[in-house]
């Protein structure tokens, strides 16, 4: 077991889930959870931060700023914790209570926006607060995760090669897109490397990453309502669009199995079963085409217990549909694979 002096150094990098049992697909789920940030994020906090501090932008006394839906918050709160930083957050009402406790305390600064933008929503919002405060002192210093290269550079040293290692048969890798660090990492990590692995996006119904309407959304994590400045299209060669109700029932069949995970989580699941159905369903004498597909788990399912998990929060979101009818199938579908009501309603807002 490694012996470690600073909290970041720990990050489980090598753990795979495979999922053919529960779908019928040669589908691996790799597990970013297992370090004490909890997902992801920590991978590109910790070189957004390596390279602030290597630019001389980050100085003893510094005050570090962040927007962030959550886990970011909480990878920078340890960070800061651990470098001698100070760290402001901001964050809005759709980040989680058990979140912002984390990150306050850490030590972190925690302010919630409670009201979107007109046209720009929560994260626009966000933004023009965090401007506002580097405004007020020049002391702050905003990494800011939707422009630095840190944010994609982190997953392609990291990510993209233990992917790569573990599985030197890959056919098509399935990211889910947020600030699309993480797919812009691994997407020109294996475009140099492995031209020949297929790259999918997996977005909400809502985000306007890929061009698509803006509608509400209730789970954190994927999507955006302001295009992200890391994303380069022409890295990615398809892209899968999910419905939250269907993150919901396919997060919950995965808990169901002994794997507790989080929204993000789902959202890739759903999107790579439903993207391998649709290309690689049955051929002739009903015969399926197996082929080697991994996705993406940023975290696990502890910071969701009062969102996906809990059913009254479920019910008010997008009704009763995701907690009814049979458990996600191979295809990624919920019950009729249609949307639910209220589901349908927050799409087209």
């Amino acid at each position: 077991m490694p012996v470690i002096t600073a909290s970041h150094e720990f990050d489980v990098s090598d753990l795979f889930v495979n999922l053919q049992p529960l779908f019928g697909r040669r589908l691996f789920l790799k597990i970013e959870g297992f370090n004490f940030a909890g997902s992801i994020k920590l991978k590109a906090a910790r070189e957004m931060v390596a390279q602030a501090e290597a630019a001389g932008r980050l100085r003893p006394g510094s005050t570090l700023v962040e927007s962030s839906s959550g886990n970011m918050g909480v990878a920078l709160a340890l960070l800061a914790a651990s470098r001698g930083y100070r760290f402001l957050c901001v964050t809005d009402t759709r980040c989680n209570a058990v979140t912002r406790r984390t990150m306050e305390s850490l030590g972190a600064e925690v302010h919630v926006v409670t009201e979107p933008h007109e046209t720009e929503g929560f994260l626009g919002a966000r933004i023009r607060h965090v401007k506002a405060l580097l405004a007020a002192d020049d002391s702050r210093v905003w990494l800011n995760q939707y422009l630095s290269p840190g944010n994609w550079m982190a997953h392609y040293r990291t990510t993209a090669p233990a992917i790569a290692r573990q599985f030197p048969d890959l056919n098509v890798l399935f990211v889910g897109a947020g600030t699309t660090g993480t797919l812009m990492g691994c997407a020109r990590w294996f475009r140099e490397r492995r031209p020949s692995v297929r790259v999918v996006a997996v977005d909400s119904i809502g985000s306007v990453t890929f061009g698509g309407p803006a509608g509400t959304r209730h789970i954190p994590g994927l999507g955006t309502s302001v295009r992200p400045a890391l994303l380069d299209e022409s890295l990615v060669d398809a892209v899968v669009h999910v419905p939250e109700a269907a993150t919901v029932r396919t997060c919950r069949t995965l808990m169901r199995h002994g794997f507790p995970v989080g929204g993000s989580t789902g959202t890739a699941v759903t999107g790579a079963l439903r993207w391998l159905e649709e290309h690689y369903g049955e051929g002739a004498g009903g015969i399926r085409e197996q082929i080697t597909a991994v996705t993406i788990s940023p975290d696990l399912g502890d910071r969701y217990m009062e969102t996906v998990y809990h059913d009254e929060w479920v019910r008010g979101a997008f009704g009763p549909g995701p907690l009814t009818g049979p458990a996600a199938d191979r295809t990624g579908r919920d019950g009729t694979g249609e949307l639910t009501p209220a589901a349908a309603a927050a799409a087209a807002d």
